[in-house]
């Protein structure tokens, strides 16, 4: 029997958030001046409310089907890893495609909150998604991310016009592995891709001796439900756990809309080619904010 491939329905299958049907309904998930400002200053904003308890259970309930590789939608991840580290017993589970699979990550892209911040930092452009993650580490022997710019691993898309948002379904603390920024280096320009799952200072050879001196990591403690949007060239990663706790999260990644194809390969594993200078769009990049446009926010 063939699994139900949710990137063919464009809007939320199972009304796991209330759509805004007006301006004043959009108003309440607006980013305050000072939040964009910090954006744009340092290159992420943070502390921001996405999910509320019951949203947090299913998405959790969702994550523990859906990293057994025997899970029968396993065949639409465009990119699944057990564990991504080479490293046994430094395990960092990461998936690409969960939006295919389940019904609340699925529709964790129309969530009000996520979009609507997306349309601002993004210069009051509509929002057009580019791909999903999962990432787990597991209490007391959880992988790191190496120190990495979202960007370095996107180069056939352009223009450059993209933005990350990290969401946590546990609490993310220093001990369990929580992202580290490092505020103003997405000023540093593009620097070559590491192995994700690697060494941790890998990125750093790269480094000019002024950018070696502003390499000052600040770690990005969040509550679970919360979450951070950064720049695609802001420089981050996070530490292994060696908590009792675990640690997970998604990661969604978008784009303004009119970003352009740069490749004719296709773009992600298992996806339809889009031929390059062609406008991003069709089954896996939907179109998921345009009310500015509409509303006139």
């Amino acid at each position: 029997m063939e699994y139900k491939d949710l990137s063919k329905f464009h809007t939320q299958v199972s009304g796991l958030f209330k759509w805004p049907e007006s301006s004043e309904e959009w108003e309440q998930y607006k980013l305050n001046e000072e939040q964009v400002e910090c954006y744009r200053e340092h290159g992420y904003v943070s502390g921001i409310k996405f999910l509320d308890e019951a949203q947090i259970l299913i998405l959790r309930d969702e994550l523990d089907a859906i990293i057994n590789p025997q899970h029968p939608g396993s065949a639409l991840f465009h990119q699944f890893y057990s564990n991504e580290s080479s490293d046994p017993n430094a395990v960092l589970f990461h998936a690409l495609g969960a939006w295919r699979v389940t019904p609340g990550f699925h529709d964790v892209l129309w969530n009000p909150a996520f979009v609507m911040a997306a349309s601002q930092l993004l210069g009051n452009k509509a929002v057009r998604f580019w791909h999903d993650q999962l990432f787990y580490k597991p209490a007391q022997h959880g992988g790191v991310v190496a120190w990495h710019q979202d960007y370095s691993y996107w180069t056939r898309t352009i223009p450059m016009h993209h933005l990350t948002c990290w969401v946590g379904l546990d609490d993310a603390t220093t001990e369990n592995g929580c992202l580290y920024y490092v505020p103003d280096s997405h000023r540093w320009g593009l620097l070559d891709k590491p192995e994700l799952a690697g060494e941790m200072d890998g990125l750093l050879g790269q480094l000019t001796e002024q950018q070696m001196a502003e390499f000052k990591p600040v770690p990005i403690e969040l509550k679970k439900g919360y979450g951070t949007f950064h720049h695609p060239l802001l420089v981050h990663g996070s530490y292994e756990n060696k908590s009792l706790n675990r640690r997970r999260a998604y990661v969604l990644n978008v784009f303004a809309d009119g970003t352009l194809s740069d490749t004719d390969k296709e773009l992600m594993p298992g996806a339809i080619p889009i031929p390059k200078g062609t406008k991003m769009r069709g089954q896996f990049h939907p179109l998921l904010f345009d009310e500015p446009l509409k509303l006139r926010l």
